[in-house]
């Protein structure tokens, strides 16, 4: 008997129609001789699975099944490939643990604590890990700002951004105390909390990773040359950027990351693949590695990160698609 999946993808956050363009790549690398592959669209309280060309059922919450003109698929395991909530920040990851359905990804703590940049943050200094310097504003207290404060903290140029969402949009790289509040309240339109984060100068990168109980990989490091003036969504989205997989580092500066990239997997207690995001700031060969932040949901289309560097580690999707289902059995 296959295995069903359910490949579940939307939410709510502005990222949806990217989650549902990785839900498709997903569903494209599965091995299709193990499993019977569901897309499950998320939004809001709407939980719709995908049957067929082009039939549509509800989801019933109560076990996360759904009806087909062939009976009622209640799936074996979900492939959560949400970007932003509730898919990221553990509230979905919560409610499959109280049904007992296992999924990709990490538990409820570690997405929780991923998914807030300023806690992660300041979590991972106590372990020596290097960050950029910054500060957290909630909703509210935007009119009580000291401008002159934050820029004598932080610096300039610096970056403001959502502090619990993914990292495309509502970022603006701020040049002069003038822009800090108009960007400021563009980021808190995508949420309650908003982190300033101090600049690097330095070589983007990122590195994927997964574990399970038998295998443990830490994927070729791949470099970020943004044609913009950062990774913005455009850059990110629509081919505004270079990516390059071997990146272009010294090969022991290669193997730093990929080590620190392991060290953090194990520190959190991760599961499923994550990849982080650095910034590499120093002399080249002796760079220091700075952390950006934590994708526990990585894009998934063809062109994605985590697919390039897959394919140049000389492994397949579908691999290591099964090595992540077949670990929770």
């Amino acid at each position: 008997m296959k295995r069903i999946i359910a490949i579940v993808a939307g939410g709510d956050s502005s990222e949806h129609d990217v989650s549902l363009r990785s839900a498709q790549g997903i569903y494209s690398f599965m091995n299709k001789d193990l499993y019977d592959c569901y897309i499950i669209t998320i939004q809001g309280t709407e939980w719709t699975a995908q049957w067929g060309e082009s039939q549509f059922s509800t989801i019933d919450k109560n076990d996360f099944s759904f009806e087909t003109d062939h009976g009622r698929i209640r799936p074996d395991f979900a492939y959560i490939t949400i970007h932003g909530t509730p898919g990221e920040n553990g509230i979905l990851q919560g409610y499959f643990d109280l049904i007992h359905l296992p999924y990709s990804t990490c538990n409820v703590l570690v997405e929780a604590l991923t998914f807030n940049k300023f806690s992660l943050n300041q979590y991972l200094k106590t372990w020596g890990i290097r960050v950029a310097e910054s500060l957290l504003i909630r909703r509210g207290q935007e009119d009580s700002l000291n401008v002159t404060d934050i820029v004598e903290k932080i610096g300039l140029p610096c970056f403001v951004k959502p502090n619990a969402d993914g990292s495309s949009f509502g970022v603006t790289k701020v040049k002069t105390a003038e822009e800090l509040k108009p960007a400021i309240q563009k980021a808190m339109d995508e949420g309650s909390e908003v982190m300033i984060e101090s600049y690097l100068e330095g070589t983007e990168i990122t590195c994927g990773c997964y574990k399970t109980k038998k295998v443990q990989r830490v994927f070729p490091v791949t470099e970020v040359v943004s044609h913009k003036e950062f990774f913005d969504y455009d850059a990110k989205y629509n081919g505004a950027v270079e990516e390059i997989t071997p990146a272009r580092i010294s090969d022991e500066t290669t193997q730093r990351v990929q080590q620190l990239t392991s060290a953090i997997y194990d520190i959190l207690g991760c599961e499923g693949i994550i990849r982080i995001d650095y910034i590499l700031t120093g002399e080249n060969g002796k760079e220091k590695i700075n952390l950006l932040e934590i994708n526990t949901t990585p894009g998934m289309t063809a062109t994605s990160f985590i697919p390039q560097q897959v394919k140049a580690a000389g492994l397949e999707m579908a691999e290591v698609l099964s090595d992540i289902i077949e670990n929770k059995f």
